[in-house]
């Protein structure tokens, strides 16, 4: 009697089924950037890349396709035409035969050009010194630089400092008082703080100068950082019209200052040699636009893979 209540050893279990099969799982602990998401939310996304995507092109194409209409269909669609009907390059004709924006975009080419390459070559050679250690009063210089980040000289200090300096009506006068940027520097600074500073201890130990390791071992390293830098330096130079207008007579103006005077002031091209061609002017607004941003859409593809690494850079302590 006493064993009518006992399990055999051997024999099946009535309890609950505790076998591995049957564990309750346990919950899932991935971060929430490596979940699937959800085929809702993924449309959601798709909405909304297409809509930023509209936004941002519409303006371009609107541009693209007034400069490419007639008088009539510009005149028929209130100012606003998306897809012309009969495209014609007239407005483009009469803007390269007046010699006017074709002189002002070779002037805005070489001042482009002449005033990135310096400005980076300045710009490297002042970042790199700020990384040595050992730089007397390296400090003092930085601070300086920063200090130019908050406060602005102004307009009259820095007219007359050109003045004095006999840059007026000169080229020179666009390139040299902007001929470094404070947040260009840290940026610049900052990425050659991150490089391993082995490589350096082991150059000096085989016997590379500074200029050396520069010129050999930093740069190669720095391509991206130097492309974002140039860009930002490029795309401030060929927009810039402020200083154009304070410093340059109007003979020597930049295709910024032509693109102000076409689109802002609506001032004819004043040639009489193309007078009798009949272009809408906001057809050659629109068409001098398209030209002024033709060299920057060309160059920014090529840098746009360095162009988000260059901006975090800025970020990282150095």
């Amino acid at each position: 009697m006493a064993g009518l209540g006992r399990r055999p050893k051997n024999g099946p279990r009535n309890g609950p089924k505790n076998g591995p099969k049957n564990r309750p799982k346990a919950k899932d602990s991935r971060p929430v950037w490596m979940e699937k998401p959800k085929p809702a939310m993924q449309i959601s996304k798709a909405i909304a890349l297409v809509v930023i995507c509209f936004l941002a092109l519409y303006p371009l194409l609107a541009v693209l396709a007034t400069s490419l209409s007639s008088q009539s269909e510009i005149a028929n669609n209130n100012g606003l035409v998306l897809f012309p009907k009969e495209p014609t390059f007239a407005a483009y004709q009469t803007i390269f035969a007046g010699g006017v924006v074709t002189d002002a975009l070779i002037r805005s080419l070489v001042i482009t050009t002449v005033g990135t390459a310096l400005s980076l070559v300045v710009t490297v050679a002042m970042a790199y010194g700020l990384t040595r250690r050992d730089l007397v009063g390296g400090r003092f210089f930085l601070m300086t630089a920063l200090f130019t980040m908050l406060f602005s000289p102004g307009i009259i200090p820095s007219f007359l400092m050109v003045k004095e300096l006999g840059l007026l009506d000169n080229y020179a006068a666009l390139v040299l008082p902007t001929l470094m940027s404070a947040f260009n520097l840290v940026v610049v600074r900052s990425f050659f703080m991150n490089l391993p500073q082995e490589l350096f201890e082991a150059a000096k130990i085989d016997g590379a100068g500074d200029f050396r390791i520069l010129v050999q071992m930093v740069l190669p390293l720095s391509r991206g950082v130097l492309a974002v830098v140039g860009l930002f330096y490029a795309v401030g130079y060929w927009n810039a019209f402020f200083n154009a207008m304070l410093y340059l007579n109007d003979d020597k103006w930049p295709l910024s200052m032509i693109l102000r005077q076409y689109v802002l002031l609506g001032q004819p091209m004043g040639d009489s040699a193309v007078a009798e061609i009949a272009v809408p002017s906001q057809a050659i607004q629109m068409a001098v636009v398209v030209i002024s941003l033709i060299p920057i859409v060309i160059v920014f593809p090529f840098l746009q893979r360095y162009f988000t690494k260059g901006v975090l850079t800025g970020a990282i302590k150095g």
